[in-house]
């Protein structure tokens, strides 16, 4: 698609609706990949996505969220003792590291004509003990991504949806 990095980030909205069609295997390796090489703190890496791709676990999925009906999922998950942490303050950087890499291929399933839901409403007590994720490794966020179902949404609508860009922005200081 060749559209503006602007456009594609303008025309992405959160679907709740999907077409019962599984997406392709080779659109979910794009976007796997688009995870992979987003950046992270001093390259530490620290993201590990749990890709659901059948009816099973997406069944299982629905105890801890609703995923909307979508025929792929991906657990974004952050192993925090491999993230890197600031030296001032002791912040861990994983959760940012894995949100950064959800960003990109929740982006990256846009532009390849699929929609997405950002899903962070989940007990993550439910998706660790369904999915067997160890104990040192957190979930961080939900992506539901499949063909949307629903009416798309206007391109347009953040001037009425957002705060005004001047309300947001500070130059040079506060």
């Amino acid at each position: 698609m060749n559209k503006s990095f602007l456009d594609l980030a303008k025309s992405r909205y959160s679907v709740r609706k999907y077409e019962d069609k599984a997406v392709e295997a080779e659109k979910l390796t794009v976007i796997l990949e688009a995870g992979h090489v987003a950046p992270t703190a001093t390259n530490q890496q620290p993201c590990i996505f749990l890709v659901l791709n059948n009816e099973e676990p997406i069944k299982k999925l629905y105890k801890a969220c609703n995923p909307h009906g979508a025929p792929l999922a991906i657990v974004v998950c952050a192993d925090k003792k491999s993230a890197w942490v600031r030296p001032f303050d002791k912040a861990n950087m994983s959760e940012i590291d894995s949100t950064i890499a959800a960003d990109h291929m929740m982006m990256c399933a846009q532009d390849l004509g699929l929609s997405s839901c950002w899903i962070t409403y989940f007990d993550p007590k439910i998706v660790r003990k369904e999915f067997n994720i160890p104990d040192d490794i957190v979930p961080i966020n939900i992506l539901a991504i499949g063909y949307g179902a629903d009416e798309p949404q206007s391109s347009d609508r953040h001037a009425e949806t957002r705060k005004p860009l001047d309300s947001i922005v500070k130059y040079s200081t506060f």
